[in-house]
């Protein structure tokens, strides 16, 4: 006797393939309710920082009878004889001095905040924990309870009115951030390299400056325009540190205390264009670099989170 015959299906059983169920057109809908929902804030956020700038400069470019008739009108004459006028009454000095610190504090701040945060992140030891979160204490800690015993420390240390104390006091109050941000970024950089570095016989300061550093290039970009534009618009530190303290001691204020003197030196003659003029200087450099860096901060900001 032959042996049975098994049937068998004409089309074999695909074990462990599961259909993607297919969207439906509810969920089509509201995806695009959703995309454009999103994309209409966007574009109604953008309106409401770009239209503001914009009026700025344009009455950077009127008169005060154009302002005072029309303020959302169009200049008349296209002229740049008053941010002349803007530099020549003080703006110039209040930019100089501005440039003065922050080519010193910002640096540093990067420098130090990078060191602190790659040996938080790299190395483990007592006391790491309570360390990190000493700067992120610090990063939460408002400025203005400080202001009284920051003052006094400056002046015992006769840093008052002085570039030093400044950016000494610009690097303290930024270094919190600068070692929260990177100690995330070194954290994600492969160890792999950084144990072949030390298998290499490389020291800890050559791996560091000719290892480590390079490759957290876009985290110190980042955070290195974060910090340009948090000192370049600090004001209430500057406020409280660089004023005169006798009427021999030189005006080294900055462009945020420099804008604020410019208009209580107008009095009852006011010169708005002037001190339009005045902002638009004060606000263009951040514009350009921010603009200048912009894809760089924002791969520097999701390449912690994409590695």
């Amino acid at each position: 006797m032959s042996a049975p015959i098994k049937e068998t299906s004409a089309i074999p059983a695909q074990r462990g393939v599961h259909k993607v169920p297919a969207h439906t057109g509810d969920e089509r809908g509201e995806g695009v309710v959703l995309n454009v929902f999103s994309h209409g804030f966007l574009a109604l956020w953008a309106l409401l920082i770009v239209l503001p700038l914009l009026w700025l400069v344009l009455s950077s470019f009127k008169t005060d009878a154009q302002i005072g008739g029309s303020a959302f009108g169009w200049p008349q004459h296209w002229s740049l004889d008053v941010f002349g006028r803007a530099w020549d009454k003080g703006i110039g000095d209040y930019f100089l001095n501005t440039v003065i610190v922050l080519v010193f504090s910002v640096p540093l701040t990067m420098l130090l905040g990078s060191m602190a945060a790659y040996v938080l992140a790299r190395y483990r030891f007592w006391g790491n924990r309570l360390l990190y979160y000493f700067f992120v204490a610090g990063a939460m800690f408002p400025v203005f309870l400080a202001l009284v015993p920051l003052f006094f420390m400056v002046k015992r240390l006769d840093m008052l009115n002085t570039y030093q104390g400044l950016v000494l006091v610009y690097v303290a109050y930024s270094l919190p951030f600068t070692v929260f941000f990177m100690h995330a970024f070194f954290r994600t950089l492969p160890t792999a390299v950084f144990e072949a570095a030390i298998l290499d016989g490389a020291s800890h300061s050559r791996t560091f400056f000719q290892v480590m550093l390079p490759m957290a290039k876009p985290g110190l970009l980042s955070v290195g325009i974060f910090n340009t534009l948090g000192q370049w618009n600090q004001f209430i530190l500057p406020t409280v540190l660089m004023q005169p303290q006798s009427g021999d001691d030189p005006e080294r204020y900055v462009l945020t205390q420099g804008l604020i003197q410019l208009q209580q030196q107008q009095g009852y003659a006011t010169d708005l264009p002037v001190l339009f003029a005045g902002v638009t200087i004060a606000m263009v450099p951040m514009l350009v670099v921010y603009l200048s860096f912009q894809r760089q901060v924002q791969a520097g900001l999701t390449s912690a989170t994409l590695k």
